[in-house]
């Protein structure tokens, strides 16, 4: 349960990074980005696995490169659940996720495996 809320702490950090340098990603408050990033978890959780499997051939043939395209398209799920986010467009989200994975990214640097950190 902690590493869920550290990795929601980090997609929290690259929301609010993302809206405040993306032109076309826009959250409200820290409320909305708070509940956007435990969103996004749950997203990344649930919807991401059955994404990324059925569009596995085309993932293949851009030699990984369509995962940005599966990472902005659970962006833009999140901004349609939540009222309080926006992303306006395919190039938004796409930058919007790399912004996000990147601090994501750091964060996991920082922080190590689950089985380092015990």
């Amino acid at each position: 349960m902690t590493g869920f809320l550290l990795r929601a702490l980090f997609a929290g950090l690259g929301l609010w990074l993302a809206s405040r340098i993306v032109p076309g990603v826009h959250a409200a408050g820290w409320q909305t980005i708070a509940i956007a990033a435990v969103l996004l978890g749950l997203v990344n959780a649930v919807v991401r696995p059955v994404v990324v499997l059925l569009t596995l051939p085309i993932t293949l043939v851009t030699l990984g490169l369509f995962l940005l395209v599966v990472n902005a398209a659970m962006l833009g799920l999140v901004a349609y659940i939540l009222p309080g986010l926006a992303v306006s467009g395919f190039w938004a989200g796409i930058f919007g996720a790399i912004v996000i994975g990147v601090v994501s990214w750091f964060g996991h640097l920082l922080l190590g495996e689950g089985s380092e950190r015990d």
